[in-house]
């Protein structure tokens, strides 16, 4: 059985790294790789044939491939190449899109989602949400630090003292957590918002300052996902967020609903009160954003404000990023194959999630 991994064509990322070769083999895959697939990862040709991948042409990975994985999704010219009754894992955010699934059925092939891996406790090693949002939320801040026009931590010198920069940070999700820990160890002062009260203890363990605003539906049923509040709650919630933006220096906006568009927590109103030379980083982008002026994979400067869209920072990070995402697959394959054979157990709730359209 034959695993490929191709290079992407809108990533920097790469797959599967040369350090999960052994773990892979130890499945019962012999391993096939597209000619500098990890180049832009940091991962050459030269570590993955000595890992013991073969490396080959683009049109030999589909033709040798009975499991291929990927991350971006190819394109219709190229689904065609997939082998009969092959797999193919990638991430087809099928909750963004309902058009995906109609689309794949037309093909006899096992098409896996990895964004659709259940937020369970037994599933948290193969999460490839998680890992990207928390690489996500760590490249936030540090974008904002490199647009901002001062500095996080306090200082004092003999010319004065600098105070602390005034980081809020909307959605303590992941990619929020993360956020606020790497804020608070440049020296920032941080407060955080998030609808679900189970987020309330862990931003005070990192040292942030909770806002809560009162009246928000109920998310035990949500599987760690915020869920759609209501219009009178939304109102308060921006009426809020606009009177702490308004103290803030750096705003990292995270808060997403899966499936639906991001709310929009900071108006044109905020933004255009904002202090000069403030910033704010959207991760939110890519369904819409949290802020009314942010535009998917720009960076604009509205009244002296600069946003940034951009809800895929983990792919600046490309080394790491490619290792988590590595690690993700290998232990979603070690619930996939079963002495040496795929075996699609759909009473297994994580298989179950993940196959979103079954060859025939």
């Amino acid at each position: 059985m034959k695993l490929g991994i191709l290079k992407e064509n809108h990533f920097s990322r790469v797959a599967i790294v040369p350090g999960s070769a052994k773990k892979l083999q130890n499945l019962g895959f012999e391993l096939v790789i597209e000619m500098s697939a990890g180049q832009n990862s940091g991962f050459t040709d030269i570590m993955y044939r000595d890992a013991g991948f073969e490396v080959v042409e683009r049109s030999q990975v589909f033709e040798k491939a009975d499991v291929l994985v990927n991350i971006g999704p190819l394109q219709d010219n190229e689904l065609s190449k997939l082998r009969q009754k092959s797999v193919y894992i990638s991430m087809f955010a099928p909750y963004q899109n309902e058009n995906v699934v109609p689309q794949l059925s037309k093909y006899n092939v096992n098409f896996m989602s990895m964004d659709m891996i259940p937020r369970t406790t037994i599933a948290q090693s193969m999460d490839v949400l998680s890992s990207m949002a928390s690489l996500a939320g760590y490249k936030a801040v540090l974008q904002a630090a490199n647009h901002y026009n001062n500095m996080f931590p306090m200082m004092m010198t003999a010319a004065g003292t600098i105070p602390p920069t005034k980081v809020m940070v909307l959605g303590a999700g992941v990619a929020g957590l993360q956020a606020i820990a790497t804020a608070k160890r440049l020296g920032a002062v941080v407060e955080a918002f998030d609808t679900r009260a189970a987020a309330k203890e862990e931003v005070k363990s990192l040292g942030a300052t909770f806002v809560e605003v009162e009246g928000a539906s109920d998310d035990k049923g949500a599987g760690g996902y915020a869920v759609q509040q209501t219009e009178e709650y939304l109102q308060k919630q921006r009426k809020l967020v606009q009177e702490k933006a308004l103290k803030s220096n750096i705003i990292i906006a995270t808060a997403q609903v899966r499936g639906r568009k991001a709310p929009v927590l900071i108006s044109e109103d905020t933004v255009e009160n904002l202090k000069p030379g403030s910033v704010i980083v959207d991760l939110a982008a890519s369904t819409g954003g949290n802020c009314a002026y942010t535009e998917n994979n720009k960076t604009i400067v509205k009244n002296g404000v600069t946003i940034i869209g951009n809800s895929d920072l983990a792919d600046e990070l490309p080394g790491v990023a490619s290792t988590l995402y590595s690690n993700n697959v290998i232990n979603f394959l070690q619930v996939l194959i079963k002495d040496g054979a795929v075996v699609l157990n759909e009473e297994n709730d994580i298989i179950k999630s993940v196959l979103i359209s079954k060859a025939n």
